[in-house]
């Protein structure tokens, strides 16, 4: 390995953090400012602000060339205190904002983490002890900004401490906590809140260059008439081509199956007024490969299946996205996604196919060089059974109307630092 190289690791290794390419666990905040932020604008073939193109519901939709919103994360970690024998404590503060169009107007800062870690402490044998609010083991594929297991929230917990091979973490949280109250007596009358305790397993070696995580949140409701719930991830990660691969699958049962919480996430409290009918059951292949200096992509194939007494739905998504450097700050990307929803009362699939181009400027020649700023046209193309759901999910509202189509353009900004 060259110097160079080496000199690139601890970069490399901050962008895919800020990235959430892979997962803030302990230690993972660094000393300094961090961030990220996507923000941009365009216009739609139906003569309006830009249109995405999604199925909305439990789906999520392929972001490249299609995220009409604006985003913003970050703030500053600190050391606290250190003693003389090594023991350091962190403070990490952030704030967050969002808006569901390119303005952020009106969009108002919050708080997003607010936490403070011990380090070095010899009896936590190599863990990290933790308290506060944070984000906390969330990998995602990166192509449809799905976190397929996310643990944010608010509560305490000790990670990382060495236990055989791989390493275990133990974290308590405190989700939906919220309370009901009767209008007349003014008295607390129920509760949507939870008891959450996640247990992880992670960097099993089972192959040459591949590890298993093991994930398992308990959810325990706290008030009438409410449920508890669990889920269990497993994921296979496998070092490939200059890349990664990651093969999971998932099981939920009520609020374990996070439906609820937005974003297809499962690992944090879905709503407690789900029963253990309500299952969701997820299998996923997602490979980022850089074969070469210049090119790179991502390919993924999902399904998922949500089940109750209602019925159950499935949503199966095949996606691609090359990229190919034609000059050291110059790329060019295309992005393929179709996805097909079937229809809970029997009805008709649901199908819908985007496909983005789009050149970028863009820090480095990787996948996962950032910042980027591009330049887009996305194309949409749904069948009838699709048309209220992609009406419903679009940022600008009904733009197509009946119509099975459309085309948006614009630019985009998207960073990590």
């Amino acid at each position: 390995m060259t110097r160079t190289t080496l000199k690139a690791l601890p970069l490399a290794l901050a962008l895919a953090l800020s990235s959430g390419f892979t997962y803030a666990d302990a230690g993972h905040d660094e000393d300094g400012f961090h961030g990220y932020l996507r923000d941009g604008a365009g216009s739609s073939s139906a003569h309006g602000p830009q249109s995405c193109f999604g199925l909305g519901g439990n789906t999520m939709k392929y972001r490249l060339g299609n995220e009409c919103d604006a985003y913003f994360e970050g703030g500053y970690t600190s050391t606290l205190a250190k003693a003389v024998d090594g023991v350091t404590f962190t403070g990490t503060l952030w704030a967050n904002a969002w808006s569901p169009n390119s303005d952020f107007g009106n969009a108002s800062l919050k708080i997003a983490k607010a936490y403070v870690e011990a380090k070095n402490v010899d009896f936590l044998q190599g863990g990290v002890a933790w308290i506060g609010k944070r984000y906390y083991y969330r990998p995602d594929i990166h192509m449809l900004d799905l976190q397929f297991v996310n643990l944010n929230g608010t509560g305490g917990g000790i990670d990382g401490v060495q236990a055989g091979p791989g390493k275990f973490s133990y974290a308590l949280f405190k989700d939906n906590d919220a309370t009901n109250i009767d209008p007349t007596t003014g008295l607390v009358v129920n509760t949507t809140a939870a008891i959450r305790q996640n247990f992880i397993y992670e960097g099993l070696p089972v192959n040459e260059g591949g590890k298993v995580d093991a994930i398992l949140t308990a959810i325990k409701g706290q008030g009438t008439n409410t449920h508890s719930g669990w889920q269990l991830s497993v994921l296979h990660k496998q070092d490939v081509l200059g890349g990664g691969n990651t093969l999971g699958i998932q099981y939920g049962v009520g609020p374990g199956t996070g439906v609820g919480v937005g974003n297809g996430r499962m690992g944090s409290s879905g709503s407690t007024l789900l029963g253990s009918d309500v299952t969701r059951t997820r299998i996923f292949d997602d490979l980022v490969v850089q074969p070469t200096k210049q090119f790179s992509a991502e390919f993924v194939a999902l399904m998922q299946k949500d089940k109750s007494n209602a019925g159950s739905t499935t949503w199966t998504s095949l996606g691609v996205r090359p990229v190919y450097a034609i000059l050291p700050h110059l790329k060019l990307q295309m992005e393929l996604g179709t996805d097909r929803v079937t229809s809970m009362t029997g009805g008709a699939d649901a199908r819908l196919t985007k496909l983005t181009f789009a050149p970028a400027i863009a820090m480095g020649e990787s996948y996962w060089a950032r910042p980027e700023l591009r330049f887009f046209v996305s194309y949409g193309k749904w069948n009838n059974a699709a048309t209220a759901a992609v009406n419903a999910s679009n940022n600008s509202g009904p733009v197509y109307n009946n119509g099975t189509s459309g085309t948006s353009a614009g630019v985009q900004v998207e960073a990590w630092w």
